[in-house]
């Protein structure tokens, strides 16, 4: 299935460490998007950034921090990413841990599988 055209691109900022019990938010995340057939997900770990608190988290040698921030992405048709919004609100909610949630317009130019 290709997708092409107008589309939403779902931003998620959260941290590493972020759980739901044993269970990663991120690993979580992902795992509902694929359920609900979603066109993809991607989680990027950051070097170094801060949230509300602005409490620094950072990769350098002596502030090793063990809670990176990291960022999932998630490109999909509009009425997918609305449909996946109060999914994300949930495991948010039950995570209890603080995250950003944005969501702006995209342009997909081309979406494929690989031909392997």
């Amino acid at each position: 299935m290709g997708i092409k055209g107008e589309a939403k691109l779902l931003r998620i900022f959260l941290g590493e460490t972020d759980k739901i019990g044993s269970v990663n938010v991120y690993e979580k995340i992902v795992m509902e998007a694929r359920q609900q057939n979603l066109a993809g997900a991607t989680v990027y770990r950051g070097i170094m950034g801060y949230g509300r608190n602005s409490r620094i988290h950072t990769t350098k040698f002596l502030r090793l921090s063990e809670d990176l921030p990291l960022v999932i992405e998630i490109v999909d048709e509009a009425e997918k990413i609305e449909n996946f919004i109060p999914t994300i609100e949930e495991i948010l909610d039950k995570a209890n841990s603080g995250a950003l949630v944005t969501v702006e317009k995209a342009e997909i130019i081309k979406y494929s599988t690989s031909r392997k």
